[in-house]
């Protein structure tokens, strides 16, 4: 859509092709339905937030980075607001209001609109494209094309890799596609008993072999397969390769990040003197949720019948170890439909950063998600898409 607007804006002939019966089918479910468009950070921290790729995007971040994202909504009588972490967001907390004031630029700028329409070919002749076909051997005759098609995540909006396939066709590489900001799985068979369980403030270290990457402090939620949240899905993406690579990899939960093994024992021993003749899973109701303390006694090995004051040293520093360092082993990711983006797509050794041009096809440009890049919450995924589809739009229109 942006891509559109930016080349309409610029007096050409824009034909937007959608095989949806609607725009902006993904779009919209952005955000929890709300829409998180862009993050108000610089574009230093903001290249840092991309899991390998972050530079090649430095020359549309230039062009078209979030404040001027920002002045488009804002310009067109649609306020934003910025919420924690820098995230932005419509003020009317609705998706439906950003596709909507797409849609009317879209009119604005004469774009014909051609719904419930899939692209099935490219004609190329030496190296320059002439045409798009679609189905039932429509063809619309043009010099540039732009894809937009996304990647392969929540394939029923429509994403299932057509365009990718397009690109392949013309002599693209590929680089394999993996889920990114996708919840993992779990070994433990007991994490079934869990779900619907979310901890907050604990943090995050996972390792596989000598690599290893700690989290912030913040949320998780144990789902019926292994664990979730804004934690697990921004590391998911590196975890993701660790996992491709045959890496055995694990999670362990620091329960208590702000107090030390030293702090903590000390609680323990506090708690446990001043309610010496209590029930050790009655104290423990201070320290943990109570659907994790069933749990935890059966890992540490304790009666859960004994008094606080019968719990010998050694079961005190077992139950220590597992607040600072829950271990759970993570056998694989959900699959990549469940992504909420795609890691890979068309190689970037294949575009130009400056036009978002094909360096082998005159004529055919790409943008979003298809290509590979991508990176964490908070809204930097859609402002990648909305920079290189705008740079595209108005490098195919120039």
């Amino acid at each position: 859509m942006m891509a559109a607007i930016k080349a309409g804006s610029l007096a050409q002939e824009v034909i937007l092709v959608d095989k949806n019966p609607s725009l902006g089918k993904k779009l919209l479910l952005s955000g929890k339905g709300r829409c998180n468009l862009t993050n108000a950070s610089d574009l230093d921290s903001f290249l840092k937030r991309f899991s390998k790729n972050g530079e090649f995007l430095r020359d549309a971040f230039k062009k078209f980075f979030n404040q001027e994202l920002m002045d488009f909504f804002q310009e067109r009588g649609l306020p934003l607001k910025v919420e924690r972490q820098l995230r932005v967001f419509p003020v009317t907390d609705s998706s439906n209001s950003i596709v909507n004031t797409l849609e009317k630029e879209l009119l604005k700028q004469n774009v014909k609109i051609k719904l419930n329409s899939k692209a099935t070919d490219v004609l190329v002749e030496n190296n320059q494209i002439k045409g798009l076909y679609l189905e039932e051997e429509e063809f619309i005759p043009c010099d540039k094309i732009i894809l937009a098609t996304g990647g392969v995540s929540y394939s029923f909006t429509g994403s299932t890799g057509e365009g990718l396939e397009l690109a392949k066709k013309t002599g693209h590489n590929i680089v394999a596609l993996r889920p990114g900001l996708v919840p993992l799985v779990v070994s433990e068979k007991y994490i079934k008993t869990l779900e619907g369980l979310t901890l907050k403030n604990i943090r995050l270290k996972f390792g596989a072999g000598r690599k290893e990457i700690i989290s912030e402090v913040g949320e998780l939620l144990f789902t019926s397969f292994g664990i979730s949240g804004p934690l697990v899905l921004t590391l998911s993406a590196k975890i993701a390769n660790w996992l491709a690579d045959k890496k055995e990899v694990f999670a362990d939960i620091d329960l208590k990040p702000g107090l030390t093994v030293e702090q903590l024992s000390a609680r323990f021993l506090r708690e446990f003197k001043t309610n010496a003749k209590k029930g050790i899973k009655n104290v423990m109701k201070s320290l943990l949720p109570i659907k994790l303390i069933d749990l935890f006694m059966e890992l540490a090995k304790i009666n859960p019948h004994k008094k606080a004051n019968q719990v010998t040293q050694k079961e005190r520093e077992t139950l220590v170890t597992l607040l600072k360092g829950w271990r759970l082993n993570i056998s694989g990711t959900r699959p990549i439909e469940e992504g909420m983006v795609t890691q890979g797509g068309v190689s970037l050794k294949n575009i130009n950063p400056r036009t978002m041009e094909s360096r082998i096809i005159k004529g055919l440009y790409f943008c979003g998600e298809m290509i590979d890049v991508d990176a964490d919450t908070g809204g930097f995924n859609l402002q990648a898409a909305f920079s290189t589809g705008y740079l595209a739009g108005e490098s195919a229109a120039l």
